[in-house]
């Protein structure tokens, strides 16, 4: 059985309800059919119940059995504008204001839903950008207790099964932070690290990874790495981790033992968190296209309660696939 399939059968033991804010992309519609039908997830969709219909209708997708909410006849919605108020006062956010926003805006709707336990997690970002996405929930939701930063991270699951645990790995942040410091990077370690759990089902092993592997080159590039290493054993946390280090000697066994002898991680990490953005998002494609390997997210972690963003590109099996994810997250 492979990942996905084993996260379905994780998401069926315990059924979590998901909020699709972007009902009027069709593919959100066929995708609500494959979750109900799969039965991975309960679902929440957002907007006018007789257009959301007609639209399911007219491009073949049975949603029989998903809640549909219209913002503008909700009956809490005093009390999610309320919160928004409350959220935002710093910001000088008028009543009139948050009205507007929880009225008009599915995604600062459905991210209320989910922070006020009327929902369990969303996903979002088939017709929107991402940072409107990372906008709501940010604002909205907020970060996880001791976590100031929100990351991604891809599960890369590879067919010859050779690295990582049985060709399951986790690559980070390859899709948030472009120069993420010392403290976010140790940040993005733990938050990968509990994704490893929750959802993969694995005992992280995390890789700080660098173009030095203890010590072998300096560089205030290096140094930031060495920090974040610095970071996470002041923090105590209750994971094994281990840099900086080259990716070949987190990942090849016989050359972890060769520059690292003696490390926990080296030569058979299952969590990679790479220097910045370019290097991760650069790293993730390569190993996707190059060694055939799917690339399952990105994941959004480091937020108080889970919401998952798409790509614009994405297909319906994407959509239904991050559902039952964001199920297992939450």
């Amino acid at each position: 059985m492979g990942l996905i399939e084993n996260i379905k059968e994780n998401a069926k033991k315990e059924l979590r309800t998901i909020v699709l804010p972007e009902s009027e992309d069709e593919r959100v519609l066929k995708a609500t059919q494959i979750v109900l039908e799969e039965k991975t997830a309960k679902i929440i969709l957002i907007g006018n119940e007789e257009k959301i219909k007609a639209d399911a209708a007219a491009c073949g997708a049975s949603i029989d059995g998903a809640t549909i909410i219209d913002p503008k006849s909700f009956d809490k919605i005093e009390k999610y504008v309320d919160e928004l108020v409350e959220l935002r006062k710093q910001k000088g956010l008028s009543k009139e204001e948050a009205t507007q926003i929880m009225s008009t805006e599915p995604r600062f709707f459905g991210c209320m839903m989910v922070r006020l336990g009327d929902a369990d997690g969303l996903v979002a970002g088939s017709n929107s950008p991402t940072a409107d996405v990372l906008r709501a929930a940010i604002q909205v939701i907020k970060t996880a207790p001791g976590i100031n930063t929100v990351s991604s991270t891809f599960i890369m699951e590879t067919a010859d099964g050779k690295f990582g645990d049985n060709g399951l790995i986790l690559f980070a942040d390859c899709a948030v932070n472009p120069e993420p410091n010392a403290e976010q990077l140790a940040d993005i370690a733990s938050a990968t690290a509990s994704t490893a759990t929750s959802v993969v089902g694995l005992e992280p092993r995390v890789a700080m990874l660098s173009f030095s592997t203890k010590g072998s080159a300096k560089h205030p590039l290096v140094d930031k790495v060495q920090y974040a290493c610095d970071i996470l054993e002041e923090r105590n946390v209750n994971f094994l981790f281990d840099g900086e280090m080259q990716a070949d000697a987190a990942i090849v066994e016989a050359i972890g033992a060769s520059k690292a002898p003696g490390s926990k991680v080296a030569g058979r990490a299952n969590v990679l968190v790479f220097p910045d953005l370019q290097s991760g998002n650069i790293g993730y494609k390569l190993v996707q296209r190059f060694a055939g390997a799917a690339a399952h997210g990105p994941i959004v972690q480091g937020l108080n309660k889970p919401v998952n963003d798409l790509s614009r590109g994405c297909s319906v099996e994407d959509i239904s696939n991050l559902v039952a994810i964001t199920a297992t997250q939450s």
